[in-house]
């Protein structure tokens, strides 16, 4: 398994408030953080050409997550406003490490359904 080599992320602590809340289950905790671990590692691997680019691979990203809530649900938990804000934060942070700091937000997530 690859990791990480971007020095702003390598040792960043990505859904660091999900991991502390003991309401969201750890290894559904685990996989959504896999979807930001895998979109760090491919725009390593794959660089973006540019914005356009980058917000489709973090709508990709989005996608997983999506797919993600079902699992959260069948735990008798949701991505809520708490989780929401976590992954935005850390797909903003995403963004700046990678050179998009001017990255919008809701379009970084525009194709969420939680």
């Amino acid at each position: 398994m690859s990791t990480i080599t971007n020095g702003k992320l390598e040792d960043y602590a990505f859904l660091s408030n999900l991991y502390i809340d003991e309401s969201y289950p750890k290894p559904l905790v685990c996989r959504a953080k896999a979807i930001l671990d895998r979109l760090c590692l491919q725009l390593e691997t794959n660089p973006p050409a540019d914005l356009q680019e980058f917000y489709k691979r973090t709508h990709a990203a989005t996608l997983e997550f999506n797919d993600l809530e079902e699992d959260f649900e069948e735990h008798g938990c949701e991505i809520d406003s708490t989780a929401r804000e976590n992954i935005l934060s850390d797909l903003l942070t995403i963004a700046k490490a990678y050179g998009y700091p001017n990255a919008d937000p809701e379009e970084l997530i525009s194709p969420r359904e939680w």
